[in-house]
């Protein structure tokens, strides 16, 4: 479980004033949550998509108790889980964490009543004004697909837009009201850049990319990078992950900058570097896209390898040094690790040795499954198409017995492949000159996996289905014969 507890020392006069203002070090939040009588409940809390247990407590026998502890809680927005792990409602933990709260289960939201927390009072009214408004433009649009005249759908589409100013002016109100408030720090995350019309240029038209880049370099106006409160609500991370999905190219080097902009300016806070660290690193460690585990690699020689993780837990560190030292030697657009092993007739065969225009290198089990179902596809195509192409294939056998891989070649006719695979002598060799083997070397821990490599044996492309590296040889010879 996360560690929930921030300890600070408190010069004498600082806590008087603080116990003055009515905080204390710890928090008490009393509930009483019918009708869960001798029932254990649960504090939890949102850290990015995950949720998490906070603390617990064994209600009496009036469904009441106390969720408590010496060091206050960090700052979120929570939740209650009911002894089934349903969660009921939710909550502000703000600088005020000595409070009650009270709820009949059968009534919520409406029973939901707060007491000793103006914060959670307002989250509460607002949660209510925002339900009801909700259902409200909910039932209008719905109502577009059964209007047919032009004055109706005007005025339906007037109280939506009344609405809306409605829900705008209330956020407003609370945000200026309580400006350092969680709830307000809540409603400047959910705001969205407002576009101003383009400006033309010289040639008289609009500028086309004007609302991108708008949008774009306002994103994060209302963010701050250095407030770790953002990280234990459910609205932070999703709003990442759109400005990387939908606003970020993704080719390395542009993810990189951005993510060096967003480290920077979270240094000054460790535990939001610490999740947006962790965050990146997940992301890119097993990436969507071919070619951004280069992101990941960067992230690991610029932040993990200097000595800026040491938040990791010592397994967890492991793991990514073994990744990053398996992914530095296949990124895109590097020279292929040579492979020197033994083909079928026991001669020694090197991979650049292998003249082609392309290289496919096919790493595969003959027992496997998947790989039964590919292989066969793959020297189809290389037969009917690849072959004219310039393209050799050199089947690489990692598991399955020499037996079933020499079986599986005669019978499925692979003779023009260059088939190969490590001899036990060959992989002791390696291990005890200390040399990395071909696994790491190409990151295979499932199979099959399939590479490309230019005449020169760089990684045009990896980790792909056949068909997409058919697509890839397409387009790389329309380019050269363009």
């Amino acid at each position: 479980m996360i560690n929930l507890l921030f300890k600070r020392a408190f010069l004498p006069f600082v806590l008087l004033l603080l116990a003055q203002a009515g905080f204390s070090q710890g928090y008490a939040i009393h509930l009483v949550l019918k009708p869960f009588a001798h029932s254990t409940v649960y504090l939890g809390y949102h850290y990015g998509k995950i949720k998490a247990v906070a603390d617990s407590v064994l209600l009496d026998e009036n469904a009441a108790g106390d969720f408590k502890g010496k060091d206050k809680l960090p700052e979120g927005v929570y939740f209650i889980v009911s002894p089934k792990k349903v969660i009921l409602f939710e909550l502000l933990i703000g600088r005020q964490q000595q409070f009650s709260v009270s709820a009949d289960t059968a009534r919520i939201p409406e029973s939901i009543n707060f007491s000793g927390s103006p914060e959670n009072s307002a989250f509460q009214e607002y949660t209510a004004f925002m339900n009801t408004r909700g259902r409200e433009i909910t039932a209008w649009q719905s109502q577009f697909s059964q209007t047919k005249s032009k004055k109706d759908s005007l005025a339906l589409q007037q109280k939506i837009r009344n609405a809306s100013e409605e829900i705008k002016s209330y956020r407003e109100k609370v945000e200026n009201k309580e400006p350092t408030s969680l709830l307000s720090t809540l409603l400047l995350a959910l705001k969205e850049p407002v576009i101003p019309p383009a400006p033309v240029n010289a040639n008289g038209k609009a500028d086309s990319n004007f609302a991108y880049r708008y949008y774009k370099d306002h994103y994060w106006d209302n963010i701050s990078f250095i407030d770790e409160r953002l990280i234990r609500t459910p609205v932070f991370e999703p709003k990442l992950d759109r400005y990387y999905k939908d606003l970020v190219s993704p080719d390395p080097d542009s993810i990189d900058r951005e993510i060096d902009h967003m480290l920077l300016y979270s240094r000054t806070n460790k535990e939001m570097f610490k999740y947006l660290l962790i965050h990146f690193v997940q992301k890119y460690i097993n990436p969507e896209y071919m070619g951004q585990d280069a992101v990941f690699v960067h992230l690991f020689e610029k932040y993990i390898n200097t000595g800026q993780a040491d938040f990791f837990t010592e397994k967890y560190r492991k793991f990514v040094d073994d990744r990053a030292y398996s992914l530095m030697a296949n990124l895109l657009g590097a020279p292929a690790p040579d492979l020197e092993m033994t083909d079928t007739l026991g001669k020694l065969q090197s991979l650049y040795n292998v003249k082609a225009d392309f290289v496919l290198i096919c790493f595969w089990d003959p027992t496997c499954s998947h790989c039964k179902e590919t292989i066969p596809k793959v020297d189809s195509i290389y037969q009917a198409k690849w072959k004219k192409e310039g393209v050799k294939v050199v089947g690489v056998m990692v598991d399955g017995g020499k037996d079933n891989w020499l079986n599986f070649i005669r019978d499925h006719n692979l003779k023009d492949w260059i088939n190969v695979y490590q001899t036990t002598a060959q992989h002791d060799a390696e291990a005890s000159a200390g040399h990395p083997d071909y696994r790491q070397l190409y990151d295979v821990y499932q199979t099959p996996v399939l590479y490309l490599l230019d005449k020169d044996k760089r990684i045009i492309a990896k980790k792909l289905t056949y068909q997409q590296l058919d697509e890839v040889i397409s387009l790389k010879l329309k380019k050269v014969n363009s």
